[in-house]
């Protein structure tokens, strides 16, 4: 508890600024939906033959998982605000469009009708009788839209729109609990709050409630207004991954090493390209060996202080394992050194670009390479698997290539059967998985390895020179010593960590390297 205390005290001004930008997500939403939902509601209790339809429509909606929704969204809106209000909005809708509808077809008929023997017009009836009788169960509504509301802005930091999510996201990523909590508290916190705060209001007599809503009234735009403050803003927009953003390898390490200092957009990693590509962010946070860089012309940034050390990718592998199926450790190796920078690069553009399936990918690289094999029969197992080896990866293009590659040789050259868990997240925990029995193996990058899993001091670090083999080496013995763990040969390729910029803007701006983006930021 003390060092979540602390990590909230380090972070305060980052954590009220995106509880405002959550606070303002939220209100924009409801604000919007209170403007149709409202009057949609009063026309379906008029025309009540709309009712069903309107109603079904606005309950499907509500039905559809906010991820799901969201990756609808990004294709016609992009990232950013646009697909976050839109999708917070549509699932605003439907207890305020109910509820209106039922407050409203709730009053009774002999009360209309009295209002309307005294010479009332409709209009009158719905103003001074309808809508008055209506308020509690309307305010029911708003007050169900603003909870949900608050709970779905969370995911608004997966399409780069701010708020608490960011530090739930970012916690996910790194495996760090007290991240997790920075953003989960305050958000279960503001929607108890903002629920306690409009039942204090739906509990009021009926002229307070009146006064009551017509402040709220009031109060939405206000706080809508949160998402519109002015921030500082940067003379280039960067768009970081979650876990970029606060690994050490990743933009603290920039920070330490080149004095840069950006306000990024917090995105998730797979949107990050179609991020820049539609010129919504100028700098983004990717691996060298992604396919996209040729795709969309991007240029990777001249790391010329060693920033980002060597990610040489290896598979990392259980010794029970490897003692359990000794011919596992030899299959894996004929790998070694087979997949190099540029045929990485090449597989990666193949599933990232041209939208091949990873396994015909990797099936046609290993009968490239000589190195495929139907899988093997035996007259014990009807599919020819004799045991079980699980496989993890984590959640990108490279890694379920990768997978792919590792199942379909194994089950070529031994009697095992491949059992995988892709999209594992995070380093953390793809390495708890391995570390707990989870998995069996999985590949690696070596300078994750170093910084992510083992952390050694500064004074260690200074100390190990940052070049392939002695990091290679390092992660080795490390690996062996503390969690019996083997890293198998190196597969021939680094990924590292690097920064992307479109090629003509970078050009334009005379940005080669990344000194170059740190003096064109610092110009005036």
């Amino acid at each position: 508890m003390t060092d979540f205390f602390a990590f909230v005290r380090d972070h305060a001004d980052k954590l009220l600024e995106q509880t405002l930008t959550h606070i303002g997500l939220t209100f924009v939403s409801l604000l919007v939906a209170l403007l149709i939902g409202v009057p949609l509601g009063i026309l379906i209790s008029r025309r009540t033959r709309l009712a069903s339809g309107v109603l079904g429509v606005a309950g499907v909606l509500q039905t559809v998982p906010s991820v799901a929704l969201l990756g609808f969204l990004i294709p016609i809106l992009g990232i950013g605000v646009g697909p976050a209000l839109v999708a917070l909005f549509l699932y605003a809708l439907l207890p305020i469009i109910r509820n209106t509808y039922v407050g409203i077809t709730e009053v009774s008929p002999l009360i209309k009708e009295a209002a309307t023997g005294v010479g009332m017009t409709r209009n009158q009836v719905l103003t001074k009788v309808e809508l008055p009788l209506a308020l509690p169960v309307i305010f029911a509504g708003v007050r169900t839209a603003t909870v949900i509301n608050v709970g779905v802005a969370t995911l608004a930091a997966y399409v780069a729109a701010g708020g608490l999510g960011e530090f739930i996201f970012s916690g996910i990523a790194l495996s760090n609990v007290n991240m997790m909590l920075a953003g989960a508290i305050p958000a279960a916190l503001l929607a108890v709050g903002f629920d306690f705060g409009l039942a204090r209001l739906q509990h009021l007599s009926a002229k307070k409630l009146r006064v009551g809503a017509l402040a709220f009234v009031f109060l939405v735009p206000f706080l809508s207004a949160f998402y519109l403050l002015p921030g500082r803003q940067d003379k280039l927009i960067a768009g970081f991954a979650h876990e970029f953003y606060g690994r050490a390898d990743g933009y603290p390490g920039l920070q330490k090493t080149y004095g840069l200092h950006l306000r990024p957009r917090l995105i998730d990693q797979n949107l990050m390209y179609e991020a820049i590509r539609r010129e919504q962010v100028d700098i983004i946070s990717g691996y060298s060996t992604d396919g996209r860089i040729k795709a969309f012309d991007l240029l990777v940034l001249t790391d010329n202080r060693h920033a980002f050390p060597p990610y040489d990718a290896a598979p990392v592998v259980r010794q029970v394992t490897l003692k359990r199926h000794p011919e596992l450790g030899p299959a894996l190796n004929l790998l070694a050194g087979k997949l190099t920078d540029s045929v990485m690069t090449a597989l990666n553009y193949k599933v990232d670009y041209k939208k091949e399936s990873p396994e015909l990918v990797a099936r046609a690289f290993l009968k490239r390479t000589g190195l495929y094999k139907d899988p093997k029969r035996t007259a014990d197992s009807p599919d020819g698997r004799t045991e079980t080896v699980v496989m993890g990866s984590k959640v990108f293009t490279e890694q379920y290539i990768l997978a792919e590659i590792y199942r379909q040789l194994i089950e070529g050259q031994t009697n095992l059967r491949v059992v995988t868990k892709t999209g594992l997240g995070g380093t953390q925990i793809c390495f708890d998985a391995l570390r707990t029995g989870a998995i069996d193996f999985y590949p690696e990058y070596t300078g994750t390895g170093l910084l992510v899993v083992l952390q050694p001091p500064a004074a260690t670090l200074t100390k190990l020179t940052m070049q392939s083999d002695s990091v290679y080496q390092f992660c080795q013995r490390q690996f062996r010593e503390k969690y019996q763990l083997d890293w198998l040969s190196p597969l021939g390729f680094s990924n590292s960590y690097c920064l992307m910029m479109r090629r003509n803007q970078a050009q334009r701006n005379g940005i080669q390297s990344i000194d170059d983006l740190v003096r064109y930021l610092g110009a005036k």
